[in-house]
Parts: C-alpha cells; sequence; structure tokens
C-alpha cells in the first residue's frame, strides 16, 4: 500500500512544505498564518515611516541649530524654516500665545501662558512620533502566543493521526509536527522584529525630543524676555578686544 507521502514522493513534490502543512491544518493554521504575517508587514511599514518622520525633524533640527537664532527676531527667523517644520509649529504657537495674551480678559501671567502654549505643542509633536509604537509593543507581546496556538493546533493533529492509525509512523505525524513548528517560527519572526523596532524607535524618539524641548524652552525664555535672553548657537560673536602693552608695562585694550 502507498501512503500519501510516499505517492507526493513519486511524483517530485514536497509533502512536508509550508503549502501542505497549511492546508493541512485547515482554516486555523491559515488563519494564524495570515495574521502574523499582517502583523509582520504592519511592523515594518510602522518601521520605515517612523524613520522617516524621525530623520524629517533631526534635519529640521540641524537647519534650526544653523540659521534660526541669526535671525533679528523670532518672527524672522520662523520664515527661516520649513512650513510643515516641528520647530516651527513651537515658534508659532508661542507667537500666537504671545498675541492672545494681550486679549485675555482675565489676567494671566505672561509667562505661564506661553509656557502652557509651547508645552501643549511640543507634547502635540510627541504623541504624534509615538504614533505606532503601541502597536509594535502589542505585536511583540502577542505573537509568540498567536505562534504558539498554531503549535498546540499542530501536535494536537499529530496526536489525532498516531490515534487513528495505532502507531507513531512518520508520514503519520510529519506533516502536523512540520505545521506546529512552522507555526512556532513565525510566531518569533514575528515578535522579534517588533520589539527590536519598538526599542529602537523609542530611543530615538527620545532624543527627538530632547532636542526639541530645548528648543521650546529657548523660545520661552525669549519670548518672557523680550528678546534679551538666546542662545549663543547661531549668534555672531563680537571681536575679541586687543590688548596692547605700553613701554610702562600697564596694558591698554586697543
Amino acid at each position: 500500500m502507498t501512503t500519501p507521502a510516499t505517492a507526493a514522493a513519486g511524483s517530485g513534490a514536497n509533502p512536508y512544505g509550508l503549502l501542505p502543512a497549511l492546508q493541512g491544518g485547515g482554516v486555523i493554521s491559515w488563519s494564524v498564518f495570515i495574521i502574523l504575517t499582517l502583523s509582520l508587514a504592519i511592523s515594518i511599514f510602522i518601521l520605515l515611516s517612523k524613520l522617516a518622520e524621525q530623520q524629517k525633524i533631526i534635519n529640521q533640527g540641524k537647519k534650526v541649530r544653523t540659521t534660526f537664532w541669526s535671525a533679528p527676531n523670532l518672527r524672522d527667523a520662523a520664515n527661516k524654516l520649513d512650513k510643515n517644520s516641528a520647530y516651527r509649529q513651537v515658534v508659532d504657537d508661542g507667537l500666537l500665545a504671545e498675541d492672545q495674551h494681550t486679549r485675555l480678559t482675565d489676567p494671566v501671567d505672561q509667562h505661564e501662558w506661553v509656557n502652557n502654549s509651547i508645552a501643549r505643542s511640543t507634547n502635540s509633536i510627541g504623541a504624534k512620533l509615538a504614533s505606532g509604537l503601541p502597536f509594535l509593543a502589542t505585536v511583540g507581546s502577542v505573537a509568540p502566543f498567536v505562534g504558539l496556538f498554531g503549535t498546540v493546533v499542530g501536535i494536537y493533529r499529530a496526536l489525532i493521526a498516531i490515534g487513528a492509525s495505532g502507531q507513531a509512523s512518520i508520514d503519520k505525524v510529519a506533516g502536523p509536527v512540520g505545521e506546529a513548528l512552522i507555526m512556532t517560527a513565525l510566531g518569533l519572526i514575528t515578535a522579534v522584529p517588533a520589539v527590536l523596532a519598538y526599542n529602537w524607535l523609542l530611543g530615538r524618539n527620545k532624543n527627538v525630543m530632547k532636542d526639541l524641548t530645548a528648543f521650546a524652552n529657548d523660545i520661552h525664555a525669549y519670548m518672557v524676555s523680550g528678546g534679551a535672553v538666546r542662545p549663543n548657537a547661531g549668534l555672531i560673536k563680537p571681536a575679541p578686544t586687543k590688548v596692547a602693552a605700553t613701554a610702562s608695562g600697564v596694558q591698554t585694550k586697543a
């Protein structure tokens, strides 16, 4: 009597590949496979899109450090930034808060009013950067258990095959066991990149927000001081005073 595995081998097909394992597992195996594959694809998309978004803000920060603070005032400095720049959003929200403060009927300290407006602006940028990260964390936590569910189903099918045939022949258990191992591997392949991407993006977000928060603090100090307080970055430093020695040994400034 020819077994299915022997017949498949004689026909040149692989009876223990991915597709035969999924077909043998039925709806449950296909559902687990589709869920994990989609989760992996979405995780990769989130990783690439967030990396591009973070790099865009990092490049904007470099432009701020080189050109922004050399402008005579904030409005002229804001015009040097891109309209969709995260840094320009902070400046625009600060200028808007400064204009609105004069229209308040109930007196509020300008320092507190501007600070709250700039803080809301930076928080909204941080929330946008963090979008998608909960999905990566969920995939990293849940994917191994989804793969384990497929593994349990495959082992269960192998035990049923052994019980039905009365013997643990390789052709009876190879398919279900192979299906179980495939589900375990797919769960790990989905979870590990999601966890790594989550931790990497989270660390990069902290660095981006650190620079953005420092810039927001500089904007706040500049506004509440009437332009008297500003960072040294980008400013033209005055020429050093030359000291000349006289014949009497007394130094005079040139």
